[in-house]
């Protein structure tokens, strides 16, 4: 890759295409989109069925979109041993870190005999949508983990996978017994934009939801784009992406690895390193096209980095940090000699890994924090995924005879301000009442 000084125009122009980088589909894809969702709300089950025979799973019978108790036993059964242990040990970090973002309702008595507050309430259905993964040979239980625990740690009583089938109707082991392990008792073999829709609709064989978390492809991100409202979303996620902040104290083999374990994901990821030090900055340059050699998705990676990725040489950190809040990544790493010390200049950014030993690997799988965050500059506003996606936040207010006469002619006034006459009399007649 061509090392790029900033600020330069032709390095301006590069961030710049990255920074408007945002979710883009054709009109074809949106009208394709709609129509799946108009014939899944119209004929329920016989849509799902027709779209999954002809995409996924051309055999398939009705009887079979849901996971049988038997098809999760044998799955339990298929994995290696070792499996469970690693699942095990991974949920827990995960389900650790959610547990501190559990939420409690709280309430407010006052002098006057008023009471206010707050109530923390579950949602009462949750779907989660994960990814079929090269037709399910590749299964992500990585997603799995991070989109149902904090649903489970917020309280849901009722989580719904749906996942697409590989060819022959089924689902892969390793999956099904991750969703065994979580307690998970309902899956689906359905996927894509009629999968999102039966969630938000319902149908005969798979009930609505209130809440749809989980990736896709850009059917599925489309079709939660669409059906927004009607059910809701965690998010609208777009490719991943990766900024790596670095000084002289930074191992040029790490930097390019980190690079290229977003790049490898989608030819629209993002991967990008800012640097004040030129040998660093050369050295990276040297090292991806290297690693690239040898990386089996070398071609979604060089199409990525092409396209998306860039290697700026800034002036010293303090301009790294203010490009790096322009961009607002999903991943920002600080390989820097004293990351604790940098973190405060940290603005906008899904999840921060501090130091040498923090690669972006980690938090995709085993250190706790949710890796469903947000990309193409939303985290200027956005959050990752957590437990309050999960929840209802349910305002509580009750009044005493004395509070009301004395904030009355407050309330009254400002009603008749915006000529809303029955607000101010709903307080007017109490008043006369007494």
């Amino acid at each position: 890759m061509k090392v790029l000084t900033y600020p330069t125009e032709e390095a301006e122009v590069r961030i710049e295409r990255i920074v408007n980088r945002s979710l883009s589909y054709s009109l074809e894809v949106e009208h394709t989109v709609v129509e799946i969702i108009k014939a899944v709300q119209a004929e329920g089950d016989a849509a799902l069925l027709r779209y999954t025979r002809q995409f996924d799973a051309p055999e398939i019978n009705l009887e079979e979109l849901k996971v049988s108790d038997s098809e999760m036993k044998k799955a339990a059964e298929a994995v290696d041993p070792e499996f469970s242990g690693l699942v095990q040990r991974a949920k827990d970090n995960i389900a650790a870190f959610h547990q501190a973002q559990r939420r409690y309702s709280w309430f407010m008595p006052c002098e006057d005999g008023s009471f206010l507050g707050q109530m923390f309430t579950p949602l009462a259905a949750a779907g989660l949508y994960i990814p079929g993964g090269r037709g399910g040979e590749t299964p992500l239980i990585s997603s799995l983990l991070m989109n149902s625990i904090p649903a489970i740690i917020a309280g849901v009583p009722r989580l719904q996978v749906v996942t697409p089938p590989r060819q022959d109707g089924s689902i892969n082991p390793y999956l099904l017994a991750t969703t065994h392990l979580l307690g998970i008792k309902d899956v689906f073999k359905v996927g894509s934009a009629w999968a999102i829709a039966a969630l938000a609709f319902g149908t005969k064989t798979i009930p609505a939801v209130d809440i749809v978390a989980g990736p896709g492809n850009i059917y599925v991100t489309l079709a939660k784009k669409l059906l927004a409202g009607q059910v809701g979303i965690d998010m609208i996620a777009g490719p991943s992406e990766i900024l790596v902040i670095a000084d002289s104290s930074a191992n040029p083999q790490h930097v390019a690895a980190d690079l290229l374990s977003q790049a490898e994901h989608d030819s629209m990821a993002s991967a990008i390193m800012l640097t004040p030090d030129a040998q660093l900055a050369e050295a990276t340059a040297v090292a991806l096209e290297e690693q690239l050699a040898r990386l089996p998705r070398r071609q979604v990676a060089e199409e990525s980095l092409a396209a998306f990725g860039g290697i700026f040489l800034v002036s010293d950190l303090d301009t790294a940090f203010a490009l790096a809040n322009k961009i607002a990544p999903e991943h920002l790493e600080l390989l820097v000699e004293k990351p604790f010390q940098l973190l405060g200049k940290i603005q906008n950014a899904g999840a921060v890994f501090l130091g040498h030993h923090s690669p972006e690997s980690v938090g995709d799988y085993f250190a706790g924090p949710n890796h469903v965050l947000p990309t193409a500059g939303t985290a200027r506003f956005a959050s990752g995924l957590s437990v309050d996606h999960f929840i209802k936040k349910t305002s509580v207010i009750s009044y005493s005879s004395e509070a009301l006469k004395r904030d009355a002619a407050d309330i009254m006034r400002l009603a008749e301000l915006e000529g809303l006459e029955a607000h101010a009399r709903s307080v007017k007649v109490r008043l006369e009442k007494e």
